[in-house]
């Protein structure tokens, strides 16, 4: 093997170490097994993961460019903190693109989609934990997800799935610490059956309100949880 051979290896076997970091550490801060404002450091890091701190470090800058989490020059790093303004923000967010979405997915959805959609609906997750917690987020990110889809506007889709996939940390916080079943059957059975009138403004108006219901039963949950790592 010649030095040029030797190297492209060395750099492919790095590049894959900072992969599995990066994987690795993405899905501890999204599933709070790495809670919010906790302080991480290279050297602790890369003995946990059997690696060196190099591919550790160069994941932990791509976590930083996410904003999932922040540097700070000779002290390390820490899980960016998720504060209310951040919670409203996003949902204020969600709501205006989610509404636009729903109102042309009532008149652009097939049958079939919709009956897909139902059959997402259909998971839900309660405090008897007959569905976990990771397949429930999963799920209502579907849902969500596939009502974008139906509204045939590839951008619109692009930016819903961006924002449900920043909200995966904060359902993840939220749903271990209240029962979310009653609210999340009643609200996504009120928006399928507005898409399946075909009725635009129904449409508009239920995702809106299950939008406004989510944020302010997570802000509610979490602002009464004395464990809760969310920020004031």
């Amino acid at each position: 093997m010649n030095n040029t051979q030797k190297s492209s290896g060395e750099r492919s076997k790095a590049l894959s170490l900072t992969d599995q970091a990066y994987a690795r550490l993405r899905d501890e801060i999204i599933t709070c097994a790495l809670r919010p404002g906790t302080d991480i450091g290279e050297q602790e890091l890369a003995a946990r993961l059997s690696m060196s701190k190099t591919p550790v470090r160069e994941a932990l800058a791509r976590l930083t460019l996410e904003g999932l989490v922040e540097a700070f020059p000779r002290r390390g790093y820490r899980v960016t903190p998720v504060t209310v303004k951040d919670i409203t923000d996003i949902f204020t967010v969600r709501k205006a693109l989610e509404c636009v979405a729903a109102e042309l997915a009532a008149m652009r959805m097939t049958d079939e989609e919709l009956d897909n959609l139902e059959a997402v609906a259909q998971q839900t997750y309660g405090q008897d934990r007959s569905l976990p917690v990771l397949e429930f987020v999963a799920a209502n990110n579907r849902f969500h997800a596939d009502i974008a889809l139906g509204a045939r506007v590839p951008r619109l889709h692009s930016l819903i799935t961006g924002y449900l996939e920043e909200c995966t940390r904060l359902f993840h916080m939220g749903a271990t610490i209240r029962d979310v079943t009653p609210e999340t059957e009643e609200d996504h059975t009120r928006i399928l059956k507005a898409l399946r009138a075909r009725d635009p403004a129904a449409a508009r108006e239920a995702i809106g309100v299950h939008t406004e219901n989510t944020r302010r039963g997570l802000l509610s949950a979490l602002i009464a949880d004395e464990n809760s790592p969310l920020e004031l």
